[in-house]
């Protein structure tokens, strides 16, 4: 991975790069709160999003999957294979003085900060552009 960075730096000049820092419990509370029905792909989230019926879609009163990469113990799994590949990554670019880090647990709070600092590396963004992703 370490070769494929060295190879894309050389290749591109790449002067910044941004680490959404998200904490993994955050992220497994939203993923695995996540449930779907399977004909239409409707989306619920037991959090912020849910159903009017526990377990059951709203149109149709057919029942919801969870689909097995949001089941606790895949989410878990995907985590750590990512923090494992990632960590690597980030302090080759911190080393550079390239990466720039954003914590937080909600977009929302996070955007306007990212946002904003886009706009002291490229500010000709258009300023009308929404400060909402």
């Amino acid at each position: 991975c370490i070769l494929k960075l060295i190879c894309i730096s050389e290749a591109y000049q790449i002067d910044t790069v941004i680490n959404l820092n998200v904490p993994f419990e955050v992220i497994k509370q939203r993923l695995t709160a996540r449930w779907i029905h399977p004909a239409s792909g409707r989306v619920y989230n037991i959090e912020f999003n849910p159903p009017k019926a526990v377990g059951i879609d709203d149109l149709t009163g057919e029942p919801l999957i969870q689909r097995d990469d949001d089941k606790p113990e895949t989410v878990v799994r995907r985590l750590k294979a990512y923090e494992f590949q990632t960590q690597p990554v980030l302090e080759y670019y911190w080393k550079k003085g390239v990466l720039e880090t954003f914590s937080g647990t909600e977009t929302n709070k996070i955007w306007p900060h990212v946002y904003a600092f886009l706009q002291t590396k490229v500010p000709q963004i258009n300023q009308k552009a929404s400060v909402t992703p």
